[in-house]
């Protein structure tokens, strides 16, 4: 792959002690699957991330999982893992959650959570393959291996919105997902506040599904140099509509992230000759 012209992207290889490289999980760094258990790395991932990492001021990782999901799918066979990768920082739960040098901190779970998972089951009851995933901070419902898993995901909006607002919670709509979590977080919001923690000079950030929306507008909103990635798929293209750089799934973001280590190494190496 060659890199695309963006001024985002020059900015990174022209001084990339200053940016802030942030990803989604799932669907950038992960295949999407029927089973979210089975969700692994990419195997390139955590070793292109990892020598990332050695150029840039920050690699973090913000995801609507919990860190330790992450982390568990986050080990390539035979290779490194994403706990191999020096400094990183993973924002789980949108961001209410925050794993770092080994540490797992967040708030309490929101109380409302306990009528969702009274609820839930009773409203999927009779829907084949609509599976219940419990995030322990939020609960997902996926559609993916429904025979109809579109239509089963528009009979659930409705239903699902209401017990969201009956337990005081967000609605967050994915790739044959709804997903209801603590309101007031966002990837957008979290992305900000790490940017302005670090103190970052440009930022690039990777994501696939709807709610990376929100850190595209981080990008944008952050007054800094900056490129917004699209993990292509044919089920989400709203992302693609926004992105400044589009590769084709998991994959094509390895290959983007390859080339740009590749890049900044050159660089660094005609600077210091």
């Amino acid at each position: 792959m060659t890199l695309p012209t963006n001024d985002g992207l020059d900015a990174i290889m022209a001084d990339p002690a200053g940016a802030v490289i942030g990803l989604d999980f799932d669907g950038t760094l992960s295949p999407i699957v029927a089973d979210p258990a089975q969700a692994y790395v990419h195997p390139e991932a955590p070793a292109v991330l990892a020598e990332l990492a050695g150029h840039v001021r920050a690699v973090v990782i913000v995801t609507g999982r919990p860190p330790a999901t992450a982390l568990a799918l986050g080990a390539a066979p035979a290779g490194p893992s994403l706990e191999d990768v020096p400094g990183l920082v993973i924002l789980g739960h949108y961001g209410l959650e925050r794993w770092e040098g080994g540490r797992i901190t967040a708030p309490p779970p929101p109380a409302g959570l306990d009528l969702v998972r009274a609820r839930l089951p009773e409203l999927v009851r009779g829907m084949d393959g609509v599976v219940i995933e419990d995030k322990e901070r939020a609960v997902a419902v996926h559609t993916r291996r429904s025979p109809d898993p579109a239509a089963a995901l528009d009979a659930l909006r409705e239903p699902v919105a209401r017990l969201a607002a009956d337990a005081g919670l967000a609605v967050e709509p994915g790739r044959m997902v709804l997903e209801l979590r603590p309101p007031g977080m966002d990837k957008g919001r979290a992305l900000t506040a790490f940017l302005t923690e670090r103190g970052a000079r440009s930022v690039m950030f990777v994501g696939d599904d709807l709610g990376d929306l929100a850190a595209f507008d981080a990008v944008d909103a952050a007054g800094l140099p900056g490129v917004r990635v699209c993990s292509g798929s044919a089920e989400v293209t709203a992302l693609a509509e926004r992105a400044d750089v589009v590769v084709d799934g998991p994959a094509g973001v390895v290959a983007l992230l390859g080339d740009l280590c590749e890049a900044i190494g050159k660089r660094s190496a005609r600077g210091a000759s």
